[in-house]
């Protein structure tokens, strides 16, 4: 089988991927909370001059009540401290930014509150989610930063009733295989306008196979779902198309002696070295590479937790290539009609700086999701309160189609991937101009109508 046609037929590559749905939680109506200004209740209705009953009966979920001049109480869990903190910060600022956009919901103001930190680490995704469930009236979350901490955080959100969208979660076993089989962390109270990391992993091999004619790899993962799903997915794209993956590896979080896993690495004698993990384990690997015998002319190949201009500025990410989401949103208008060009300059000057990471869109989208929705289901009592059912909160948002995104049109299928899917590799050519390394794109693609990767740009 030719190159051309491996590519045509590559969404074969999605199949290998099957993953199975796990328990989903308990959708149970939650109890009323009582002395708050925003409750969950399942209260008995009472009824209005129009005769209609406010609230209306709770759906399986429960709901919540907003006392009229009270606030729509929103949250975000996301990786705030440590050594990731750009990402969360980042994702924190696009909702900052969304919120402004999309303001009040028939007449009440929206609250943040206060940001919860998932660490991105499964314990710091429980414990945040744990706080924010126990928090009166939180109708959504956005978050988490990384897929790690999305799993526990979801047992409880899902157990609540309460959604969360991510606008970085890549992680394929959050949704599903795209071939009709849940993923075996998917629960239904789970969203994300992050692409899925099959096509991720699928359009990194095809770039791999096809444009830079390689057929040996080894990969390197640090054991956190998106790391290990996102090495995975490419390896069985790479073989798929002839490849071999002759060595499949991986590290521990905190590791800063990268020679044992590049030695390993090495003794398959590979071309190249694909390695989706995060700072600062990354950082010491590209440093660490060249010391070690046989890796001197190996391809470095990182992917989108190491898309920041610290990392591109390392003299030893000269020549590397990165996959991560496509960030050519120049012109695409959002919700409110706002522009990604404009949302930047609005970004620098609120915040200082260009953005610091690749997912500030993403979360931008998302919380004009869940916005938009919780305006949408609302209903407006007698006297300025408003109800919220969390069941058609949910279920509007998993109806989404072609919803105005700065990252593109949106659309959820049933598993909750609503993203825009198309992911593009960048190569970094000189250190230290990293913010054109960055966007020095040399190929896309994304998921096709079929399954399939579409090479879209080469």
């Amino acid at each position: 089988m030719n190159r051309l046609t491996k590519l045509r037929h590559l969404g074969v590559l999605l199949v290998v991927f099957a993953l199975f749905a796990a328990a989903c939680g308990d959708d149970d109506a939650t109890t009323t909370t009582a002395g708050t200004a925003a409750t969950t209740t399942t209260a008995a209705a009472t009824t209005t001059t129009a005769g209609e009953e406010f609230p209306p009966a709770a759906g399986p979920a429960g709901g919540v009540l907003i006392e009229a001049g009270a606030p729509v109480e929103i949250r975000a869990l996301q990786a705030i401290s440590g050594e990731v903190a750009f990402l969360g910060v980042d994702q924190v600022r696009g909702i900052e930014l969304a919120m402004e956009d999309f303001g009040d919901i028939h007449g009440h103001t929206v609250n943040l509150g206060t940001v919860e930190d998932d660490l991105c680490l499964g314990e710091g995704g429980g414990a945040g989610a744990t706080v924010i469930a126990a928090q009166p009236g939180v109708l959504g979350v956005i978050g988490t930063t990384c897929s790690g901490a999305a799993v526990p955080a979801m047992a409880i959100f899902n157990e609540a009733g309460i959604v969360m969208i991510s606008g970085s979660n890549t992680g394929p076993s959050l949704t599903s295989d795209f071939q009709g089989n849940a993923g075996e962390n998917y629960f239904p109270f789970y969203l994300r306008t992050a692409h899925n990391d099959l096509i991720q992993g699928g359009a990194a091999a095809l770039f791999a196979y096809d444009v830079l004619g390689l057929t040996a790899v080894c990969t390197i993962h640090d054991g956190d779902p998106y790391t290990s799903g996102l090495a995975g997915a490419f390896g069985n794209a790479f073989e798929v198309l002839g490849g071999d993956i002759v060595v499949a590896t991986s590290i521990n979080k905190g590791d800063t002696d990268m020679v044992p896993v590049l030695t390993e690495c090495a003794a398959g004698a590979p071309e190249a070295i694909y390695f989706p993990i995060f700072q600062p384990e990354g950082d010491f690997i590209l440093q660490q590479r060249g010391g070690v015998a046989g890796l001197e002319d190996v391809i470095m190949y990182g992917a989108d937790g190491l898309i920041t201009p610290e990392l591109f500025s390392l003299p030893e990410a000269e020549g590397a290539y990165f996959s991560g989401p496509d960030l050519g949103f120049e012109g695409n208008a959002g919700f409110t009609g706002e522009t990604y060009t404009n949302l930047v300059a609005r970004y620098e000057a609120a915040y200082g700086e260009a953005p610091v990471a690749a997912f500030h869109a993403h979360t931008y989208d998302a919380t004009m999701m869940l916005l938009n929705a919780i305006e949408s289901v609302a209903v407006q009592g007698p006297d300025g309160e408003l109800w919220v059912d969390r069941q058609a909160l949910r279920d509007f948002l998993y109806a989404t189609a072609g919803f105005p995104g700065v990252t593109g049109s949106l659309s959820c299928d049933e598993f909750g991937d609503c993203g825009a899917n198309t992911v593009s590799v960048s190569f970094n050519e000189d250190p230290s101009d990293p913010q054109a390394g960055i966007a020095n794109v040399v190929f896309r693609a994304g998921k096709g109508a079929g399954g399939e990767i579409v090479v879209i740009d080469s």
